[in-house]
């Protein structure tokens, strides 16, 4: 997921800037590794969502937050996030990406809770 959000990110900003989407010094390569290690970071987390002892705002909470420390690490490390910004800027970007993460999150929720709820009608009609 974060790599197509990358590609995307990168093809619109190429279309904006008319063909003059430039990056040098190893930037687009350190901009894959970072997309990689997003999308693990958001990944590797959800495997809590199988200790039914939390509960689930608990599982949200250390999924998501997990995925945000990442992004927001891997946002400075690569240049997506800081430079020349002021603050202001820095906290609307952290404010965009936890609302981008967690609209995400609810659709892959209300996507997988659909898909159970079928499935559980199909095993009652079995019965």
């Amino acid at each position: 997921m974060s790599l197509t959000i990358f590609c995307l990110t990168g093809m619109i900003a190429d279309i904006i800037g008319g063909g003059n989407f430039t990056l040098d010094h190893y930037r687009f390569t350190k901009m894959v590794i970072g997309s990689i290690i997003v999308g693990l970071g958001f990944g590797i987390p959800t495997f809590i969502y199988r200790k039914d002892s939390l509960p689930m705002p608990i599982r949200v909470i250390i999924h998501m937050g997990t995925g945000c420390v990442i992004y927001t690490l891997v946002a400075f490390a690569v240049g997506w996030m800081g430079g020349t910004g002021s603050v202001a800027k820095a906290i609307v970007a952290a404010a965009v990406q936890i609302a981008v993460a967690f609209l995400i999150w609810y659709l892959f929720m209300r996507y997988y809770r659909r898909e159970a709820k079928e499935m559980n009608e199909r095993i009652q009609e079995m019965k």
